[in-house]
């Protein structure tokens, strides 16, 4: 090859190089619950903690770095690196940089990244038991929903991955959902007959707003502002930090903190990563994610009223409610859900 060809070949290279990462990008997820606006704040950087460590792990997410899951990455990373005494490192890609959450599955099973805080649920889309998590009104608070990953229950969930190349070893807790909406106070299921709602395309979250006769809409986070603006619909389901990182309260009224539904993320990892560790280090994984989940739970509690009062303070009409006006509805979705997997139904028999 001449030199003159070898250059137009390189430059031919990097150009089609140039075109699948902008392609990789624009696939990228977008749907990022708990206070993202859907687009990256790190420019494309990965966070490194103790980068110059023995081993440096590769975790992924779909969160910005404002976002409390990253932050429990971080805290995971930090706990990494003291418990091996600098052995492991961290290096953290978020805000969907690898992209979708589906893509990052098959990364983590393929072993081209090593862990990943999955929401559960894309993970109710591998396994259904996952779905046991959106349970309307089975915890008051995510404290509550903390305590409960420890159980039994919540491990036999994580334990039907075994049969991929994954391994499920905790769940790491964002903000409770919560219901807003335009020109209509919602305070039962009778305001919301009629009205088109923007909710995650998940089943057990769209099963439980149909049966409040509510429309539901799964448009793509960056767009729902414009779409409230303009009555595509007429509110969402949320939470407190979300509406407030993406200025929903410009566009909407009223905001009914009803805590309905946890939103957590799975902790996944290569499974043949984690089996070649020794039993020490896999204790020490095991325990530096415990200590990430209890300071991202504990963390976003604190919050909760600090979030209300930023509300208000935008002018948003922000009040509780608890389930009675929902009493019939949960009835109905522990009834659907308990029948399609075991799993299911033990895990809200030990809650409800």
């Amino acid at each position: 090859m001449t030199m003159r060809n070898s250059k137009s070949w390189y430059s031919i290279s990097c150009f089609i190089g140039f075109v699948l990462l902008l392609s990789a990008c624009n696939d990228a997820d977008t749907e990022v619950e708990g206070g993202s606006n859907g687009e990256s704040e790190t420019e494309g950087e990965e966070t490194v903690i103790a980068g110059d460590a023995e081993q440096v792990f590769r975790l992924t997410h779909t969160t910005p770095e404002s976002h409390m899951w990253h932050q429990a990455a971080v805290h995971f990373g930090d706990i990494l690196a003291e418990r091996s005494d600098g052995r492991f490192g961290l290096e953290i890609y978020p805000a969907g940089q690898l992209g979708t959450e589906a893509d990052m599955l098959q990364q983590i099973e393929s072993g081209s990244i090593d862990f990943g805080f999955i929401t559960a649920a894309e993970m109710s889309s591998r396994e259904e038991a996952f779905s046991a998590w959106f349970a309307p009104y089975l915890f008051d608070t995510i404290l509550e929903a903390n305590e409960a990953r420890e159980s039994n229950e919540a491990s036999a969930i994580l334990n039907t991955l075994d049969s991929s190349n994954m391994i499920g070893l905790d769940y790491l807790f964002a903000g409770q959902r919560m219901m807003l909406s335009r020109d209509v106070k919602i305070e039962g299921p009778d305001d919301m007959s009629g009205l088109t709602l923007r909710v995650t395309p998940s089943p057990p979250m769209l099963q439980f707003y149909n049966s409040l006769g509510a429309s539901t809409e799964g448009i793509p986070l960056p767009e729902v502002y414009s779409a409230a603006q303009t009555g595509v619909i007429d509110g969402m389901d949320m939470d407190l930090d979300a509406t407030i990182t993406n200025n929903f309260y410009e566009v909407v009224d009223y905001a009914a903190v009803t805590n309905h539904m946890v939103w957590p993320a799975v902790a996944v990892m290569n499974d043949a990563l984690f089996d070649g560790l020794s039993d020490e280090d896999q204790q020490i994984v095991i325990d530096a994610l415990d200590e990430a989940a209890d300071f991202s739970a504990e963390t976003r509690y604190e919050q909760e009223e600090e979030f209300k009062e930023q509300l208000r303070g935008e002018g948003m009409d922000v009040y509780d409610i608890d389930q009675t006006p929902f009493e019939s509805e949960i009835a109905e979705f522990d009834e659907e859900y308990s029948a399609i997997d075991s799993l299911i139904e033990d895990f809200i028999t030990a809650f409800r």
